[in-house]
C-alpha cells in the first residue's frame, strides 16, 4: 500500500512519458523517469468538440493508435505506478475563475515594440497577471529620452520606476489593441536587463521559455510585483 500516487495503467490503454524540456523533466532522469504523461488506446477521444485547433495540439495518431497529451507531469516508479508531480504551466486559473493561456498572451504582447522577450506569470490566488520583460534596448532609449533619463545606462533604466511605469503603459495599450481580456493583460512588470539564452538555462535550444527556471530565478521580483 502507498499514498500520493495515481496507480498503474488499466488494461485498455497504454501510458508513456515524453520529455518536457521547458520544465527540465526527461525520461532519462534518475532515479525515476519523468516527463509529460501521454495516454493511448481505443478509449481515447477523437478530439475536442468543434475545436480542431486545440485537438491538433493535444491529440495525435501513431502507428494506428490514438494518443492524448494530458499536460500532467509524471514520475514512473519501479513497480509501474505513476506519481503526478507537476503540471505544464501554460494555462492558469485566476482567483475569480478566469483561465489564462500564458503562451497566447505572450505571443500577442511580443509584437509590442518595447518587448524583446516576455514571460507572463499568473498566481491562482490573485485576479491578475504580471510579466517579466526583456526590453528592446533601442525602444527603451527612446522612452528614456522623453523622460530626460537618457544619461542612464541600460541596466539603470531597467531598474528605474518611471521607465518601468511607461513600459507597463505601452504593454497594456498594446494588449487592448490585440483584443486581450482585462484579466489577461499584466498589471505589473519587471524589466530584466539580461538577455535570456540557453546558456543561462532560462530558454531551450529552440528559445522556448523554461517557466519553472524563470520563476525560480525571479521569484523575489514576482513577489514584489504582486505585493505592490
Amino acid at each position: 500500500m502507498s499514498t500520493g500516487r495515481a496507480g498503474a495503467p488499466t488494461t485498455v490503454c497504454d501510458i508513456r512519458l515524453v520529455d518536457w524540456d521547458e520544465g527540465n523533466y526527461r525520461v532519462c532522469d534518475k532515479p525515476f523517469p519523468r516527463g509529460e504523461i501521454l495516454i493511448g488506446g481505443s478509449n481515447i477521444s477523437p478530439g475536442y468538440y468543434k475545436n480542431p485547433t486545440k485537438t491538433k495540439e493535444d491529440f495525435f495518431d501513431e502507428e494506428g493508435k490514438r494518443w492524448f497529451r494530458t499536460g500532467d507531469i509524471g514520475e514512473l516508479h519501479q513497480d509501474g505506478v505513476i506519481r503526478i508531480i507537476d503540471r505544464k504551466k501554460d494555462l492558469v486559473k485566476l482567483q475569480a475563475g478566469e483561465y489564462v493561456s500564458l503562451g497566447k498572451v505572450e505571443a500577442e504582447l511580443k509584437t509590442c515594440p518595447v518587448i524583446e522577450n516576455i514571460c507572463v506569470y499568473g498566481d491562482s490566488r490573485k485576479d491578475y497577471t504580471v510579466a517579466l520583460v526583456v526590453p528592446n534596448p533601442s525602444r527603451l532609449k527612446e522612452i528614456a529620452e522623453k523622460l530626460n533619463l537618457d544619461s542612464l545606462t541600460f541596466q539603470q533604466l531597467c531598474t528605474h520606476p518611471e521607465i518601468e511605469k511607461q513600459v507597463l503603459v505601452e504593454l497594456q495599450e498594446h494588449g487592448k489593441k490585440s483584443n486581450l481580456e482585462r484579466f489577461e493583460i499584466p498589471n505589473a512588470v519587471k524589466l530584466c536587463s539580461e538577455v535570456w539564452s540557453p546558456d543561462m538555462g532560462l530558454v531551450t535550444a529552440a528559445f522556448k521559455l523554461k517557466r519553472k527556471d524563470i520563476q525560480e530565478r525571479y521569484q523575489h521580483e514576482i513577489n514584489r510585483m504582486y505585493a505592490s
